[in-house]
């Protein structure tokens, strides 16, 4: 059995889904979020609909990285959550927050003034360069408030937590909603700023949910039971701790979601508006079963991390099998309905008959690879917890770069009769590859080899049992 120190059985489906439950609704509240605001823009225009994913992906691009190395906060917290050390998982919250507000602060220095020349790199149509630009622009600044709601969210999940992230991250994304119905339609008195109002809803939105996420981690209970506020100070060797583990696991960000968007774009945006704005509207689509999946993955680091940390690997393999069970029905199902209902889906989001034609097309390639979405994502984030992340970044340069990239180009170059269909196919075929790729790489059992506190000291005064934060 897997029970803990508790009583509770930590490899049960109930236990999964109650640690996973909190992170499952922040990340399908977002997509509603998500999908109001591109609604919100799709009345703007045609023009303003088709830039908001691209500069939106662009702005993700300038911050996956951060998310990526951010995921081994999740695995560092959890890990040491499980090995007893509780000072340590507020420590390294602290020593992430340093290093994202000071990498962030570089990224907007860096990529303010080359936001052109990226969307013209990316052969976006011209007269949707300059919406792009200002969008993308204006994202850049969200970022900086955006690391403390990010390495909150990883905090809490690493700590077992996650019902923490529920009033932050509802706050934020009511106020976005808000601010984005003033300021795109310039209601209430405000300018009508369109495309721009979209992006000010969003900073506004996120600086509203980072202002409670230090409230809480500055809070009684955190000070208590973590030591919050006495931790506070610079530790090298936990930041030392977090890029061994991070970098790589930011790479993988780098060159899989956001690379992968990139370059899909790229390459569908050669085809015309209309083709960008049915891929805009097929990802929205597919949107309601990644994220929640997303959500179970970050819950399964968790659990994954205290598994190993209390040196349980066994318990680590049946939550595991767990969660990519559930994952791959509900993916399944909701592929299924992707196909069934492809035209209902697109008349939803445009009424322009050329991207909804171009949109029922699509979203059957998308509605393929579904389930293999669900085997990426879940084993992804239980290799993750454990450290192996050097091969989450060596599958996912393969997927983007070689089978997207190289692939989809290979497909507008070679075969330009496929048209706009050419670049979704690699990207089907890349989703595969790198989900049958890492689960291969978990039924290895390599990653039962690796130790994150191999050279670290043991603290000289014991913590209090991990079991006290329950």
């Amino acid at each position: 059995m897997g029970a803990s120190e508790t009583g509770v059985d930590e490899t049960s489906l109930m236990h999964m889904l109650r640690l996973a439950g909190p992170m499952i609704v922040i990340t399908v509240s977002f997509t509603v979020m998500e999908t109001v605001d591109r609604l919100m823009v799709s009345r703007v225009g045609t023009d303003a609909f088709a830039a908001i994913v691209p500069a939106g992906f662009v702005a993700f691009v300038a911050g996956g990285f951060a998310m990526g190395t951010m995921a081994a906060l999740n695995a560092l917290v959890s890990q040491s959550l499980g090995a007893g050390r509780l000072r340590d998982c507020s420590s390294y919250y602290w020593q992430m927050l340093y290093m994202g507000a000071a990498f962030f602060a570089v990224v907007v220095v860096v990529t303010f003034p080359a936001a052109p020349l990226v969307f013209r790199w990316m052969r976006q149509p011209p007269e949707i360069i300059p919406l792009e630009v200002t969008y993308f622009r204006i994202l850049l600044f969200a970022h900086l408030p955006a690391v403390i709601n990010w390495a909150s969210g990883q905090f809490y999940a690493g700590i077992h937590r996650p019902s923490l992230v529920l009033l932050p991250s509802l706050v934020g994304q009511g106020v976005n909603v808000a601010a984005n119905y003033v300021l795109i339609f310039g209601k209430f008195g405000a300018p009508r700023l369109g495309l721009a109002g979209a992006a000010w809803g969003t900073f506004i939105g996120i600086v509203a949910g980072a202002v409670i996420n230090l409230a809480i981690l500055l809070g009684s209970e955190m000070r208590e039971r973590f030591d919050s506020r006495r931790t506070l100070g610079i530790d090298v060797g936990k930041m030392k701790d977090l890029l061994r583990v991070g970098l790589p696991a930011g790479v993988a960000l780098t060159v899989s979601v956001p690379c992968w968007m990139i370059i899909l774009f790229a390459f569908v945006g050669r085809f015309g508006t209309d083709a960008l704005a049915a891929t805009n509207a097929v990802l929205s689509c597919t949107n309601v079963s990644v994220m929640p999946v997303v959500g179970m993955g970050m819950a399964l680091t968790a659990a994954v991390g205290k598994s190993v940390g209390a040196g349980r690997k066994d318990m680590a393999i049946r939550q595991t099998t767990i969660c990519i069970r559930v994952a791959i029905v509900y993916m399944g199902l909701v592929g299924a309905g992707c196909f069934i209902f492809r035209e209902p889906l697109m008349r939803f989001w445009s009424k322009e008959p050329a991207v909804i034609a171009a949109g029922t097309q699509i979203i059957i390639c998308a509605a393929i690879y579904q389930v293999f979405h669900a085997a990426r994502t879940v084993y992804s984030a239980a290799l993750r917890a454990t450290g192996d992340t050097l091969w989450l970044a060596y599958i996912s340069a393969v997927g983007a770069l070689l089978i997207l990239g190289l692939g989809g180009y290979l497909t507008v170059r070679l075969l330009p009769g496929l048209g706009y269909m050419g670049p979704w196919i690699a990207a089907g075929v890349s989703i595969a590859v790198v989900g049958l790729g890492n689960w291969l790489r978990f039924r290895s059992n390599r990653w039962m080899e690796i130790d994150l506190f191999r050279e670290r000291v043991p603290p000289v005064t014991p913590d209090p049992p991990a079991a006290a934060v329950e």
